[in-house]
């Protein structure tokens, strides 16, 4: 998500930790062998026994969402990948999306690693410790088609009313492009907004924008006008020191690159693979 990436839709997001709910989103292996260790395949310690337990927040396709009652998309499919490698299950715990910047749920022993389409900053690299790059990003301007506006600049110039996802890089960005955006919590919050007229236009993660638009009506009421590149990478993250979990990601990563796994996952879950998304250049 941009963290920063964004980005999301979310029916579950705001009540889901507070009641505590785990989802569980692949079995990639029994258990652990019935040891009860928390320490798996490569020296990985666990929170819990015989399962990589994932933070995210729901909704936020086609990174991870709930589908027929089970959360699935590009980033699980990954993490299920890493989970396999070390003999054990992947549980997502929906955690606020504000959690993803300070790293809390990882030092707090809630979640092994948090995957949340979270975009890789310097910020962020001061509370956590990222994978490397998994995903190459950009932010997509979608306008209302009546709101006579075809870049970002005349929406700035025309006084357009704005939103976009709090605590993501598509917020951060048009701040600092001097916009005052209306802040939603949640990418399906932000859709929303733009359906009701909330506001004429909005900032959010390209990927995002792309599953909204197979939608006919949304497709027929909006229209992309920008894609901004902003150098924006996404990563998973790991509590600052966890060297041991970086490397099992990293690893899955790039196996998954190689025998053309990345490829399938990417196809089936954002589009058309982009051949610069399988070397994404150095954060």
């Amino acid at each position: 998500m941009n963290t920063l990436l964004g980005r999301r839709t979310r029916v579950l997001a705001a009540t889901t930790v507070a009641a505590g709910l785990m989802l569980v989103t692949a079995c990639t292996s029994s258990d652990d062998g019935g040891s009860g260790s928390k320490t798996a395949a490569g020296g990985v310690e666990l929170v819990k026994a015989g399962q990589l337990t994932t933070c995210t927040h729901l909704p936020y396709p086609p990174f991870q969402s709930e589908i027929d009652g089970k959360v699935q998309g590009f980033d699980v499919s990954l993490i299920d990948l890493v989970a396999e490698d070390l003999g054990v299950k992947q549980e997502i715990l929906d955690t606020p999306f504000e959690n993803f910047k300070t790293g809390a749920f990882l030092n707090s022993g809630e979640c092994d690693l948090a995957a949340a389409g979270m975009t890789i900053t310097e910020e962020r690299k001061k509370n956590v410790d990222f994978s490397d790059p998994y995903f190459d990003a950009t932010q997509a301007v979608l306008v209302n088609k009546d709101a006579g506006v075809n870049s970002l600049a005349e929406i700035k110039s025309k006084k357009v009313k704005i939103g976009a996802q709090a605590q993501t890089t598509g917020e951060d960005y048009v701040v600092k492009q001097g916009f005052d955006p209306v802040s939603f919590e949640s990418s399906d919050a932000v859709l929303n907004g733009l359906r009701t007229g909330q506001v004429k236009a909005v900032v959010i993660d390209y990927p995002v924008v792309q599953g909204w638009l197979k939608n006919k009506a949304d497709a027929d009421a909006f229209e992309i006008v920008d894609n901004l590149n902003t150098g924006e990478q996404y990563g998973f993250t790991v509590k600052k020191g966890n060297t041991e979990l970086v490397a099992a990601i990293n690893k899955a990563i790039a196996d998954a690159r190689a025998d053309g796994t990345y490829k399938k996952l990417y196809e089936q879950w954002i589009g058309p693979y982009d051949a610069t998304a399988a070397s994404p250049s150095a954060s």
